[in-house]
């Protein structure tokens, strides 16, 4: 209850200096809002949706190779649908929720516990990663050039094997069972791929509310930088008011605080629909019945608990969620 409290108060204080900045440049701001193209809002609102599928065919990926394939459309009314929980105060509940509609499809707790922790790790990596290629010459960010040193650690944890043990610690400390086997590399890559590309349209979003031809480079760089910001703060729901921040941090000095107010604005009103419209659209999508032809494979080869390296097929659950007979 205490830490769900101090959540609540982080996000409040957060929001508060916000609003003050906010308040303090609102004649401006809502110049610079009202300045904006119609068009370029809503197109920074269809590059948050592409970029959004694209972070889907990532995470869809890491589920495959962990042993449970489901459609695209599937797989998205798991992903969409349960992060709706990271709105709600506390890390967990976006979790639940995907696990919970993992196993309605097929997809065993641990192994969708993994997808999201492993999708998570590779979207920070890759955040980070570009923030540094893009913004390592401007003064604020240079000033969290810390963030940099979680680079090397998070292409370690990415190979197959320290993957699996870190994942199965992991599930051990959640009480689940471990993993029936390692992600092959290539599952690896391929995530990466979908990643970066997820964030080179992103950054697309942020340069069509900004204005600036010349801003993609550092828009991106702006956008990535955010959103690490925020989601390592994990008291705070979805990184609200840290992103905002951050954003205004690095864009501020090039295009004018007010701007840059405006761009935070825009981008969590954006996001924030996008989240809305994916979750809505593969929720209804997601309730179509599935094919046999496309039917996630379930059965799962593992090795014996007595080490001898025999294994066996075991079914984990049917798209019902119900175990199979």
């Amino acid at each position: 209850m205490l830490r769900r409290l101090l959540r609540i108060v982080l996000a409040l204080v957060a929001l508060g200096f916000l609003g003050y900045g906010l308040a303090t440049n609102w004649d401006e701001t809502t110049t610079a809002l009202a300045a904006m193209s119609p068009w370029a809002v809503l197109g920074s609102f269809v590059a948050v949706l592409v970029g959004q599928f694209c972070m889907l065919l990532a995470w869809r990926e890491i589920l495959s190779g962990l042993g449970t394939r489901v459609p695209v459309r599937i797989a998205g009314r798991i992903m969409f649908v349960g992060q709706l929980g990271k709105y709600i105060p506390g890390a967990v509940w976006a979790y639940a929720a995907m696990m919970d509609l993992g196993r309605d499809h097929g997809s065993p707790p641990r192994r969708t516990f993994a997808t999201i922790s492993l999708g998570l790790v590779i979207n920070l990596g890759v955040a980070i990663s570009i923030a540094a290629a893009t913004l390592g010459t401007l003064d604020a960010v240079r000033q969290a050039w810390y963030f940099v040193l979680l680079v090397p650690v998070i292409i370690v944890c990415l190979h197959p094997k320290v993957l699996t043990w870190g994942l199965n610690l992991a599930l051990r400390i959640a009480r689940r069972e471990p993993l029936e086997s390692a992600l092959p590399g290539r599952t690896v890559v391929v995530a990466v791929a979908w990643t970066v590309l997820g964030w080179l349209v992103y950054g697309l979003h942020i340069w069509l509310i900004a204005g600036r031809p010349d801003l993609y480079v550092v828009a991106t760089g702006a956008y990535a930088f955010a959103w690490a910001t925020g989601i390592l703060t994990v008291v705070v729901p979805a990184g609200v008011g840290i992103r905002e921040g951050a954003l205004v941090l690095v864009l501020g000095p090039i295009i004018g605080t007010p701007a840059a107010l405006a761009v935070a604005i825009v981008s969590r009103l954006a996001f924030t629909l996008a989240d809305a419209v994916a979750a809505g659209i593969s929720f209804v999508l997601g309730r179509r019945p599935v094919t046999a032809a496309q039917e996630p494979s379930s059965a799962v080869a593992y090795a014996d608990q007595n080490g001898s390296g025999s294994t066996a097929l075991t079914p984990d659950r049917n798209l019902s969620g119900s175990p199979e007979a």
